[in-house]
């Protein structure tokens, strides 16, 4: 017989199953609406600052959008999905190919590496990191009650991650936050979910995520077989579920699969680029965490191999490169990843004055950065006094998702896409379970440890 442990089953997809009264329909409405319209404003108003970065015309404008622009361009002037780089290298798969064709129809429309098409992209950020607020309070309501949930949704609206960074980078980095966001939101819900249509939506969406932004994949794996555990202590049948789910992911897939073969006449999984990600953790001088002297970027050594070898073979041959290195040198790269994990999660990486010339900033940011660290993981603390069932998905996700990041380059946006999940931990690790209303006190008080609270029932406030 099913466990006792869960909430009863619901449909991802529908939040507001039941007869919702007026009074509280208008409430939820304001609860979301607003910090959305605020979280927008803020993000226009330093867009207005920051915009002028995208249209400097040094390097052929590369600060425009990097390898996405580059790709953009390419495929508005009818050469196809193709270099990334700075000349006419030829077919790509640098990128995957949803955020360079969405940048591609912005030049089609408002032209290349213009005004209007830096602050359209820009605002496209704005709008997409606004609306995370929504799936940020459901996420919250879920797990914590209908005050966190209203306090998330604030939190993020004035985050400052989420602020900045969606304003100064034209990258698919903010559309996959969203994304993983609302799939961190869908799979509270499909555990339980018997539905097959569910599975399939389920299914449908990783593969859209993993087309924008492949990374997002690595919580697959961890998350997927803790739904799968929690299903079979309730009993629940998962063959068929999954079987759907994985049906719909790869046919997402698989056309961007194929493209890849027939171009390139070998199997290349979403991109190509994994030599030279492997290159930017393998180098010996770690004074700095991004190893800008490395790469067709910033080398010109590199780039007339890239042009000599190819994409294709530039990445074997990095890769192969960077293969023997770790072989050589296990100790320092081991080191070095563990430093890389250190600056990801603090913003530390050296306190030398050389390093922080380049840096200045770095002080300020180093506080911010741990002191959201910590508040996150006492939430999360705190989340696992309230039972596995509420903690372990966050737990996954922070555990999974960054350990790409370890190895190879930690640039600090590349975090992003998990921030939304820990602005909900840290939230609940300063109001706690000081919820309004009794219902909330006792599912959240009284309830034994290891039980479920069913907070997809519209907590009251």
């Amino acid at each position: 017989m099913p466990s006792t442990d869960g909430p009863a089953p619901s449909s991802p997809p529908d939040f507001q199953r039941r007869e919702a009264d007026p009074a509280s329909t208008k409430s939820l409405q304001t609860a979301l609406l607003v910090p959305v319209l605020v979280a927008f404003i803020l993000r226009l108003a330093v867009i207005t600052f920051l915009y002028p970065e995208q249209l400097d015309p040094a390097r052929d404008h590369w600060h425009f959008a990097y390898e996405t622009g580059r790709i953009a361009r390419s495929i508005v002037l009818g050469k196809g999905f193709s270099s990334p780089l700075f000349g006419d290298t030829g077919p790509t798969a640098w990128m995957t190919p949803v955020y360079p064709c969405l940048v591609a129809l912005v030049f089609k429309v408002f032209g290349i590496y213009t005004k209007t098409s830096a602050l359209f992209l820009l605002s496209l950020n704005a709008i997409v990191s606004a609306l995370t607020c929504v799936p940020v309070f459901f996420i919250a309501r879920r797990t914590f009650g209908e005050r966190a949930a209203r306090w998330s949704a604030w939190a993020w609206a004035l985050f400052p991650y989420g602020i900045y960074f969606p304003a100064e980078r034209i990258w698919e980095t903010w559309l996959a936050t969203l994304l993983l966001t609302i799939l961190f939101l869908w799979g509270l819900y499909i555990e339980d979910a018997t539905s097959l249509k569910d599975w399939a939506g389920w299914g449908f969406r990783w593969g859209i995520v993993a087309l924008v932004s492949p990374s997002v994949l690595g919580v697959l794996p961890f998350w997927g077989l803790w739904i799968l555990y929690r299903r079979r202590q309730k009993g629940l049948r998962s063959l068929p579920h999954v079987a759907m789910a994985t049906l719909l992911f790869v046919a997402v897939v698989t056309p961007w699969f194929v493209r890849n073969y027939l171009v390139f006449h070998r199997f290349v999984p979403f991109r190509d680029n994994m030599g030279i990600v492997l290159l930017m953790g393998t180098r010996g001088n770690s004074d700095y965490w991004g190893p800008y002297e490395l790469g067709p970027w910033h080398n010109e050594a590199d780039w007339q191999e890239f042009q000599r070898l190819g994409e294709i073979r530039y990445m074997d041959a990095k890769k192969r490169y960077s293969i023997d290195f770790i072989r050589a040198n296990p100790g320092w790269f081991a080191w070095t990843s563990l430093r890389r994990a250190v600056y990801l999660w603090t913003g530390y990486w050296s306190f030398d004055r050389s390093y922080l010339q380049q840096e200045p900033l770095d002080p300020p940011n180093i506080l911010f950065s741990t002191t959201f660290t910590v508040l996150a993981l006492l939430g999360l603390w705190k989340a696992f006094r309230l039972g596995s069932p509420v903690a372990m998905p966050y737990l996954l996700v922070l555990f999974s998702f960054p350990l790409i990041f370890y190895i190879t380059s930690p640039e600090m946006y590349y975090r992003r896409p998990i921030d939304p999940i820990m602005v909900v931990l840290a939230v609940y690790a300063v109001i706690g379970n000081k919820l309004i209303g009794s219902k909330n006190e006792e599912q959240l008080e009284n309830r034994k440890p290891g039980k479920f609270a069913r907070l997809a029932e519209t907590p009251e406030s």
